[in-house]
């Protein structure tokens, strides 16, 4: 143990953005997230992921929020620990592509308001998607030094998805002038044994620092995570247990407990992830009774939307049959009479 050297493992903590995202329809308001920052902030976290993905669309439409504000607040509560963001390439982070301006505006606008790291992903991988943004964030960085571009490739299955299309691609977002590499697993396809592969390929295709990112969808998210490691990716992403698991990620004080006394030990204080448990714990609880209600609400709109549907339906058969009868009726007179 004397010899063993020290790879401390980052944490990167996803419980304010993905992991109520994946569990409860993105319903954490920032009026529930501002008590309990100022305990996350001494916990030692890489960074925290807050904003973008869903976050801005569900503020706007669910909450009746300001996403800036929540962003403003968020930052003045972190004082020693990197925010994060997840940015969907050309489109930003609504649903259609936009002109590089606006792409360009938009990243410059979030660092100032607060982001540190902008991880940035296009689902098909087409890079030409992602350039705006990192060139965006490079001239950022002229300025601010801690402006970090992420690109996150997104894991599929496939022939075409051979170590070799990864490890050229690795080099690609090098070239692009990318800060770090990460794997972005939203389906949970990444398998332990592959895991190792993949990070090998991507560590032999570029020098950038590798993330991993993975849902406990498949049920095999901490294993992948803890072969990932072990092939030298540098930093993963966990949720705090109330908010993991299922659709989310692995469970923060569980992978943390994980590599606990070995070369890879986060160094995370444990004595505030305890503490921030029994928080998340109780607000999950009251954010899931809403969810759920929220949820018995759309399911009645939509069967009440399928009986007018229904009932519709039947009463435009009936009609049809009606006129098609006295249509019958008038021509069969006619023809008695001729």
């Amino acid at each position: 143990m004397a010899d063993q050297v020290k790879k401390p493992l980052k944490i990167t903590e996803t419980v304010l953005r993905d992991a109520h995202q994946s569990l409860i329809a993105t319903r954490m308001t920032t009026e529930q997230m501002l008590p309990i920052i100022d305990k996350m902030d001494k916990v030692g976290y890489h960074s925290v992921e807050c904003w973008g993905g869903a976050t801005f669309d569900a503020s706007l439409r669910f909450l009746k929020e300001d996403p800036w504000e929540r962003l403003r607040k968020l930052r003045d509560g972190f004082k020693n620990t990197k925010l994060q963001m997840l940015f969907r390439g050309q489109n930003i982070l609504g649903y259609n592509h936009y002109a590089d301006d606006v792409v360009e505006y938009f990243v410059q606008k979030s660092i100032a308001n607060g982001i540190d790291i902008i991880r940035i992903f296009d689902c098909f991988n087409d890079l030409r998607n992602l350039k705006s943004s990192v060139e965006a964030v490079k001239l950022v960085k002229k300025e601010n030094p801690n402006a970090h571009a992420q690109i996150a490739l997104c894991y599929t299955l496939g022939d075409a998805y051979t170590l070799d299309y990864w490890k050229e691609t690795a080099k690609r977002i090098e070239d692009m002038g990318a800060d770090s590499i990460c794997i972005k697993d939203m389906a949970g396809l990444l398998v332990p044994a592959k895991a190792t592969e993949l990070v090998q390929a991507l560590k032999d295709g570029s020098s950038l620092p590798i993330q991993m990112h993975t849902h406990y969808t498949s049920g095999v998210a901490s294993m992948t995570y803890m072969k990932a490691v072990e092939a030298g990716a540098d930093i993963i992403d966990t949720a705090m247990s109330p908010f993991s698991m299922g659709t989310s990620q692995p469970a923060t004080e569980v992978m943390v407990e994980a590599f606990k006394g070995t070369e890879y030990d986060t160094g995370l204080r444990h004595y505030y992830i305890r503490y921030l448990v029994v928080c998340f714990l109780t607000l999950y609880h009251s954010l899931r009774k809403l969810v759920q209600k929220i949820s018995i609400r759309q399911s009645l709109r939509k069967f009440l939307r399928f009986v007018r549907t229904l009932v519709n339906h039947l009463l435009l058969h009936h009609h049809h049959r009606l006129l098609v009868h006295r249509l019958f009726l008038m021509y069969y007179r006619a023809s008695v009479i001729r």
